[in-house]
């Protein structure tokens, strides 16, 4: 079946075509959630949102790019949302225990896990992952679509609705970022 005909399928609340859609893009959708977020739960809620979205709202879906592509835009259009509502979460609590009102801050610490990485690397892994998290938004979301998903820049510009040259920006100054940030734990550890 062609995308054309499989989308007005979905458009038309065929439920045998959204079944499709989900085996065929939830390990996608999850495994950019969870390269995002870096917390497995949080990448299992934001895969049921991004579907659920993507069930409530594909009959507007205009078809200007491809349907994965939208669906990426939703995922990493949620993870980011979701860091942001978390974020703001943890200022509130650092807020409410600097002025006594809650005995200590509220921390939320992810334990990291990613399905992609075996156990001897994990350590690596943990500290690759922590450096990405502390790369400014765009380049961070580029550089998980890049590196963990595999777009190509081209994908990575319609998902992030930015030019060509906008995205090999956004990954030059990640890899700048992602070295000056690793330098020092590879000068101790990588002897």
């Amino acid at each position: 079946m062609s995308e054309t005909l499989f989308i007005q399928s979905l458009k038309e609340g065929n439920k045998e075509a959204f079944r499709i859609l989900v085996n065929d893009l939830k390990d996608k959708v999850f495994n950019t959630s969870v390269s995002m977020l870096q917390n497995m739960e949080d990448a299992e809620d934001i895969t049921q949102e991004v579907f659920i979205e993507v069930f409530n709202s594909v009959k507007n879906f205009k078809g200007d790019a491809k349907l994965s592509t939208w669906i990426y835009r939703i995922t990493v259009t949620k993870c980011l949302e979701h860091q942001r509502k978390k974020s703001r979460k943890k200022r509130f609590g650092f807020m409410q225990s600097l002025f006594g009102e809650s005995d200590k801050p509220s921390r939320d610490i992810p334990h990291f896990y990613h399905p992609g990485v075996q156990l001897e690397n994990k350590e690596r892994a943990s500290i690759l992952y922590l450096a990405i998290d502390q790369l400014p938004e765009r380049q961070r979301t580029a550089f998980i679509l890049n590196k963990t998903e595999d777009l190509s820049y081209a994908e990575i510009a319609e998902v992030m609705e930015i030019s060509l040259s906008s995205v090999e920006s956004l990954l030059v100054r990640a890899k700048q970022n992602l070295q000056e940030h690793l330098k020092e734990y590879y000068t101790k550890n990588e002897k």
